[in-house]
């Protein structure tokens, strides 16, 4: 059943979240009195379909419907979950829960974009404490997965795990912090680094370039994957994170940061940080920078979804919660999915290599389809690839839609094989065919035999044709 979500506020943190709801199949209701706000959703939404579909390997759900309300009440009056993000201030907020509270179901999760004020602060004025969240995500929300999930005393236990299991189910990751402080668990990180930044350009040593710099391409590159603690239990070498914390706990008593203190943001040190930001990345608009992080997240996200870890162990779990068994038929429809940027090489298009991944997995959806799914291989059986001849017909390039139909023209015993098409999806135009020989094989003596039990039944009638 589809599901509605209301997104209160459409500026850059709601839009994220109405990208993330939209192409995970729910409707949206959206209200924002900026008489601009369809133009700049839409344009966040120009971002999120060419970005979030190239994370998985699977097609995203259809897409929702997206709903402009001329009211709160229109918003919130039939939603599942209502998302608030509004400015950061305190009476706008009341004022805000207030009507919401007032037109949606008593059922509904109420969650605020909020970074700095606590749940408790946010309920103080409603009759209805226990239905507003914190829900804090981190931009672009259509792509990163956190969300920092903060209840207060007034949130039943049911419906943080009902949260919980809400966001989830969207390819998000809701950390649930157990008890309310300001600025909640991951901001009150940055504002600390954040500070040090500003004492370092103010005091003459270091360039917003050069800050930046020192982030990606040494620690930040590591918390990517492994975060603060365990980046450090490594370098505490096999005598592990005691012998660290032996080694360099007393370095922090050293005056090395200035944490405790900020530099006066004067006129002067506010222009230089501009300036030095604008020679730094003022070539490319905002779009521009949008799409170039929006493409590194992926390929970073990816290689870390091929060795599945940290995020990429999220996108994993969701796409199996997408991934659909093609059903069984002469031909079906094996492959759906959007080419992702790893995917291209030096001359903008798709690399060989990855037609052949392609009908690798249009042969996977096939094993699915006739029953060779996870269990049937875990009790010793399989398909092996024998051969197979490609045929490249036009180029394929990063963000296309694609589908392949796959044929079986041979089904003999522990012999398939199979034709494979592969096409663009905005206009049918083939793009490449694959021919591929299998063979069923025991994988405890690792040489051909015939399949059996519902895939041996399976095969049987794809090759009479009933």
């Amino acid at each position: 059943m589809t599901k509605t979500v209301a997104i209160i506020g459409g500026g850059v943190i709601g839009g994220g979240w109405l990208a993330r709801f939209l192409l995970n199949g729910w409707n949206i209701n959206l209200f924002d009195p900026d008489p601009e706000a369809e133009r700049k959703v839409n344009e966040v939404l120009v971002n999120a379909r060419h970005a979030l579909p190239m994370l998985y390997d699977v097609a995203l759900p259809a897409e929702g419907a997206l709903n402009i309300c001329d009211t709160v009440q229109e918003a919130v009056q039939n939603a599942d979950w209502i998302q608030e993000s509004v400015p950061e201030r305190l009476d706008i907020k009341h004022k805000v829960m207030a009507e919401i509270q007032a037109h949606c179901r008593a059922d509904a999760i109420i969650g605020s974009s909020t970074s700095g004020f606590k749940p408790s602060e946010l309920q103080e004025k409603s009759d209805n404490k226990g239905q507003i969240f914190v829900t804090h995500p981190f931009n672009p929300v259509y792509l990163l997965p956190l969300i920092e999930l903060v209840p207060s005393p007034e949130n039943a236990p049911a419906d943080i795990e009902r949260a919980k299991e809400l966001l989830t189910s969207v390819g998000l990751y809701p950390l649930h912090v157990r008890k309310e402080i300001d600025a909640h668990i991951a901001d009150r990180f940055l504002e600390a680094v954040w500070r040090e930044g500003l004492w370092l350009i103010k005091d003459g040593i270091a360039t917003t370039e050069e800050i930046d710099n020192a982030i990606r391409y040494g620690f930040g590159l590591r918390w990517a994957q492994m975060g603060l603690f365990e980046t450090y239990r490594i370098a505490g070498g096999e005598a592990g994170m005691a012998h660290f914390i032996a080694q360099f706990g007393p370095c922090l008593e050293w005056p090395w940061t200035k944490l405790m203190d900020v530099p006066e943001l004067t006129d002067d040190l506010v222009q230089l940080i501009a300036d030095q930001s604008d020679e730094q990345s003022g070539a490319h608009s905002i779009r521009e920078l949008e799409r170039i992080r929006d493409n590194n997240l992926i390929s970073m996200m990816r290689a870390l979804k091929q060795q599945g870890q940290a995020a990429g162990a999220l996108i994993q779990a969701h796409e199996a919660n997408m991934q659909t068994t093609p059903a069984q038929a002469p031909t079906m429809e094996t492959v759906r999915r959007v080419v992702p940027v790893d995917w291209t090489d030096y001359n903008g298009h798709m690399n060989e290599g990855r037609y052949g991944q392609v009908f690798s997995d249009a042969a996977d959806g096939f094993m699915l389809a006739i029953g060779a799914d996870q269990e049937y291989v875990a009790g010793g059986h399989s398909f092996f690839t024998v051969e197979t001849t490609i045929k490249y017909l036009l180029e394929t390039h990063a963000g296309e839609d694609i589908v392949v139909d796959t044929r079986v023209l041979l089904a003999d015993g522990k012999k398939v094989k199979l034709a494979h098409d592969m096409r663009r999806v905005s206009d049918g135009t083939a793009l490449a065919s694959c021919e591929q020989f299998l063979l069923h094989v025991s994988l405890d003596t690792r040489k051909s035999c015939p399949p059996v039990g519902a895939v041996a039944e399976a095969l049987s009638t794809l090759s009479t044709g009933a």
